[in-house]
């Protein structure tokens, strides 16, 4: 292999093996230092490059958008205050060694740091390198390391809280998957990033107590070494030994000064995307009284004789300025936002009034939603409203699930609804209504909490469940007692998903199922062809699937409910008996739905002599259903509302297993009493599948 061949070989395996080793080299460095000599111009090196990687650190935390965003930080901070402690001893070697020689025996760095702070006065260096300690150990660091500290416990508490979030964003169609898995794992990366805060807090408040501990080993051990082992007089040991010792202890606590306020800065900090200095001037500055208050008292101070009348008046007039121009641009904002409130349509003409036509017929909307009038900022995008992208999220998720189009949502305000209360609608009959405030949050109880809340009690809209309307601000609190807390679009969209779901049946129709067989007809143009009017009516395929979609089964496999009609279509044209053939096709997806992919399927059964008895009832009145006595349908419901709740409990799916002819009776027996229960028959249980019978209901 000639040398150029080898070379470019080199060239593709170089970014891949070297990539990212400079950390690894920089802590073995920092091992090494602690165990070999370093001479008096690396270690000036050595001391510039800390102090160039301290600010860098500082100013990345200071323009970083959010904490995540530099989830590094930990480690950053644990290897720079490794590296601080490498050099802090190779620099105590060097000055014990060499400081008999001079001022610069240790480099030049070490001894302008204790010129400059000494300026020919040991005890006033003393007093600041201590000063610097105090500062760094018993405020900036000690503050750090609580709020890491709280942040960390609090976190970790409000996790499930989050978890149980994202999963009702998810369900009300707000999120999609691949979101829901980004928000995921933004909670564990956020629960990670304080985790891993609270502990390298520690490291910087350890450094701190090795810098004072290093400090008096450094002047006693130059003392002793200077006096006996060079023979220095006392004087010129303390001036030699003091300034070496204080720009040592400079040069390290510096950058450790810096790296505990970057640690600060991170810690403090909203996990919230923005700028912090630009959120830091529109908080503190965004009210004008403040500032006017702060002038007046300002005032007052610099007119008091004997105070500086200069320095107070000056920032007086300054602060003042400040508060008038703020006030001035708050006035202009309210103004603005007023005349475009306020702003009506452009006067017209007087003209003669139009003859009336079709346009003028108001048809009723498939799905409406009527709002209130304080409701409104949340349909209204102009105000930052949010409902209508929940909305549009619900329509996307629920298409997905049935297999057809939902309908928009038609939205309008209602003068006649209280103003916090919402109305939804379908082909214009009311299906739900409640009330929200816009400007809480919820916080639902999920069954198990662990403190109460201050706030409105009520219940969720969708279903049913105890809840507390809280002000935004408390929801870190309530998340962490357990709470799942939601917000005022979310509430509405997961009530208008809930509705959608339990009528899906009513969203179908002539028009919905003629588009669904058009898109099937251009990837299978055969088996469409002729299906419809030749061998069913559209209107019994229509009825089919409304049947489908009444009972929970969902349409998106046309191809096989075509295939099933095709088939069992020109035998019989009762909607019943093809319903429960295209369930049948349909199993193996039913069965899913219902209990995912276990191979045992728990199910609830009835007695055989209830059984039977309900079968000579439905062969009585000739299959129009099975004439049950009303304290018999009362034991029945309660029986089986009994043997939900306790599959529910247990966390597994509530199936109420029967035969075909009982399945669609039944099925509607308890639909709307008993909705977490789904009723199969014998037939549709798939073959690989086995059932294991958990309770059966007698009479």
């Amino acid at each position: 292999m000639d040398a150029k061949a080898a070379f470019g070989q080199f060239k593709q395996i170089r970014p891949a093996t070297f990539k990212g080793i400079g950390t690894p080299l920089l802590v073995l460095a920092a091992l090494g230092m602690v165990v070999l000599p370093i001479p008096a111009f690396l270690l000036d090196i050595l001391f510039s490059f800390n102090i160039a990687l301290a600010l860098v650190v500082l100013l990345v935390a200071i323009y970083t958008d959010r904490p995540l965003d530099f989830a590094a930080f930990p480690t950053v901070l644990l290897v720079a205050t490794l590296l601080r402690l490498a050099l802090n001893v190779a620099s105590t070697r060097i000055v014990l060694l060499e400081g008999h020689n001079g001022g610069d025996a240790a480099g030049k760095v070490i001894e302008a740091f204790g010129s400059v702070v000494i300026g020919g006065n040991y005890a006033v260096g003393l007093v600041v390198f201590l000063i610097l300690i105090i500062i760094n150990f018993a405020v900036v660091t000690k503050g750090a390391g609580r709020i890491s500290e709280v942040s960390a416990r609090f976190t970790l508490d409000a996790m499930p809280g989050k978890q149980m979030a994202i999963d009702a964003d998810l369900n009300a169609g707000t999120l999609t998957q691949d979101q829901a898995r980004i928000r995921r794992a933004e909670v564990t990366r956020e629960a990670d990033f304080y985790g891993a805060m609270d502990g390298a807090s520690k490291f910087v408040k350890g450094d701190a107590i090795a810098g004072i501990m290093i400090l008096v080993i450094n002047i006693l051990g130059g003392f002793v070494i200077g006096i006996v082992q060079h023979d220095l007089d006392f004087s010129s040991a303390v001036e030699i030994y003091t300034l070496l010792t204080i720009g040592d202890g400079l040069v390290a606590q510096i950058p450790g000064l810096l790296l505990s306020i970057a640690a600060a800065l991170m810690v403090t900090r909203q996990n919230e995307s923005g700028d912090m200095g630009q959120m830091m001037m529109s908080q503190m500055f965004d009210n004008h009284k403040s500032l006017a208050i702060a002038a007046g008292l300002l005032f007052i101070m610099g007119v008091v004789p004997g105070m500086p009348h200069v320095a107070f008046l000056t920032f007086a007039f300054i602060t003042a300025g400040a508060a008038y121009f703020v006030y001035k641009r708050n006035m202009d904002k309210k103004q603005a936002a007023l005349a475009v409130a306020t702003k009506g349509p452009a006067e017209t003409k007087d003209k003669e009034p139009k003859e009336l036509s079709w346009d003028d017929v108001r048809h009723v909307d498939t799905i409406g939603l009527e709002v209130g009038y304080r409701l409104i900022p949340l349909v209204d995008k102009s105000q930052g409203g949010e409902l209508l992208g929940r909305i549009k999220g619900v329509r996307k998720k629920l298409s997905q699930e049935l297999g057809f189009l939902v309908p928009a949502v038609h939205i309008r305000d209602n003068l006649d609804l209280s103003p916090n209360a919402y109305r939804i609608s379908l082909m214009g009959v009311v299906v739900g209504e409640a009330e929200v405030r816009h400007d809480c949050e919820l916080a639902i109880n999920p069954g198990q909490v662990y403190g109460k809340l201050d706030g409105i009690e009520t219940r969720d809209p969708a279903f049913g469940l105890e809840a507390v309307w809280i002000a935004p601000e408390q929801r870190e609190h309530a998340q962490t007692l357990g709470y799942t807390v939601v917000d005022t679009a979310t509430v509405v969209a997961t009530h208008i998903s809930q509705l959608l779901s339990n009528n899906a049946a009513k969203l179908l129709g002539y028009e919905e199922v003629q588009q669904l067989m058009d898109m099937l007809a251009k990837n299978s143009p055969k088996l469409v062809d002729g299906f419809v009017p030749d061998i069913m009516p559209l209107g019994s395929v229509v009825k089919v699937m409304q049947n489908l979609l009444n009972e929970g089964v969902s349409v998106r496999d046309l191809r096989t409910i075509v295939q099933t009609l095709l088939e069992y279509g020109g035998k019989s044209n009762d909607t019943e008996v093809l319903t429960a053939a295209v369930r049948i096709a349909l199993k193996r997806m039913i069965v899913q739905e219902i209990s995912g992919p276990e191979l045992e399927i728990p199910v609830i059964t009835l007695a055989p002599e209830l059984e039977q008895m309900l079968h000579k009832s439905m062969q009585a009145t000739g299959g129009e259903g099975p004439n049950i006595e009303p304290g018999l349908a009362e034991r029945m419901q309660q029986s089986l509302l009994d043997a939900a709740q306790k599959q529910e409990m247990v966390g597994q799916p509530a199936i109420l297993l029967t035969s075909g002819m009982l399945r669609s009776t039944l099925s509607r027996f308890v639909k709307y009493t008993i909705p977490n229960l789904r009723v199969i028959s014998y037939q549709e249980i798939p073959d690989e599948k086995q059932i294991r019978i958990v309770s059966a209901v007698g009479q």
